[in-house]
């Protein structure tokens, strides 16, 4: 079912989820903006949670693929 996932290469996830994660640099990173909301209790349009979903999907999938192929090695 990922096996999508295992074939894309790492260079251009990791280059994805950095991007996604820092952009906009100033004045904070839409994902940093979008945690504190989530703590704070304060993410509640849905503009916010479409914002934190879409900043927040590369690093999941970078997690997604380190687990699958950590997983396919074990012995």
């Amino acid at each position: 079912m990922l096996s999508w996932l295992d074939r894309l290469p790492w260079i251009w996830l990791l280059l994805l989820a950095a991007w996604m994660a820092m952009a906009p640099i100033t004045p904070d990173p839409h994902l940093v903006e979008k945690l504190r909301l989530l703590v704070e209790g304060a993410l509640v349009r849905p503009l916010d949670i479409f914002d934190l979903v879409m900043h927040a999907t590369p690093l999941l999938l970078v997690a997604l693929k380190l687990w699958r192929q950590l997983r396919a090695h074990r012995p």
